[in-house]
């Protein structure tokens, strides 16, 4: 479908074909596998939570289940609606330019407007719904073993962060000291309220709890967590759905780039009942303030 070029807007990747991705997407698949076998190894000896008591009763369960999913697609729809009408991108789980980069103009009102929306809509509302209804605990909010989980956090976070600097060679190494100081903060706030905390409190605190309770199986809990962590994405700037070839495209890539970090993130909930694990491990740090505070600079004409 393909032929000798995709139809994205991919700075960051500009030179690589087709195949060159393909190749790129299944060596980040086995990177997630050898960091999933790394993160069974590391819990083994843990007792490992239930999360499936964290949730209610099975009709109960399917219940909240669905409703959040509709929620969740509302979210998307209203996003992209007010998105469109204040001349930005869609709201999606990611901000133009993330990762990929853009050649589109991208404004700090956009981006503000991003990160407010997607908190509130993704991580406030939803919390303050289900924590009427249930405690900490039972939404993976809380720490069963900190100094587990530290470790975990910590032998994770290097990893993905050399295999980061090695795979994409992040431009944060261009910037300057004063860009640093600033730049890094501003991009690790940002992240944390418009990514990083509204997957973390809509797919693992309190979804993924109900998908092992629904399927009582932690493989598919895996599957479906990174379904629907891929779902979210689906307004990532760089989609095309002008036409049947650049929309499956668009649906095949969205899956190559974030079906794997998506089970990986619920593996890491599951194996440890914390949903915080994932957030410091393999996502607010690495691969988000990493490889995206360059682009924070630019948008945010840092000096």
């Amino acid at each position: 479908m393909a032929g000798d070029a995709l139809p994205f807007d991919w700075p960051t990747a500009a030179a690589r074909t087709p195949v060159d991705r393909l190749v790129d997407a299944n060596l980040a698949l086995l990177e997630v596998l050898l960091l999933t076998a790394l993160a069974y190894w590391l819990t083994r000896r843990r007792t490992l939570p239930n999360l499936a008591d964290r949730a209610p009763e099975r009709s109960a369960a399917a219940r909240e289940t669905l409703l959040l999913l509709l929620y969740g697609a509302g979210g998307l729809g209203l996003g992209f609606v007010l998105a469109r009408l204040a001349g930005w991108h869609p709201f999606g789980l990611h901000l133009a330019g993330s990762i990929y980069g853009t050649h589109e103009h991208v404004s700090p009102a956009e981006s503000i407007a991003w990160a407010a929306y997607n908190l509130v809509v993704y991580a406030v509302v939803p919390l303050l719904f289900f924590r009427r209804r249930y405690s900490a605990e039972a939404l993976s909010l809380r720490s069963s073993n900190r100094r587990a989980d530290a470790v975990l956090i910590g032998v994770i976070l290097v990893i993905e962060s050399v295999v980061q600097i090695a795979a994409l060679d992040p431009q944060i190494f261009d910037l300057t000291a004063g860009q640093l100081i600033l730049g890094l903060p501003l991009t690790l706030t940002l992240y944390l309220a418009g990514a990083v905390l509204p997957a973390m409190i809509f797919i693992y605190a309190i979804l993924v709890p109900r998908f092992l309770r629904l399927t009582g199986s932690t493989a598919t809990t895996v599957i479906l967590g990174g379904l629907t962590y891929t779902a979210l994405h689906v307004w990532d700037a760089w989609t095309v759905f002008n036409s049947p070839r650049n929309a499956a495209l668009s649906i095949v890539f969205l899956l190559l780039t974030y079906f794997a970090p998506g089970m990986f993130k619920t593996v890491l909930t599951v194996r440890t009942g914390n949903a915080w694990v994932h957030v410091w491990a393999y996502h607010a740090l690495a691969p988000h303030t990493l490889a995206d505070t360059p682009h924070m600079v630019h948008v945010f004409h840092l000096r």
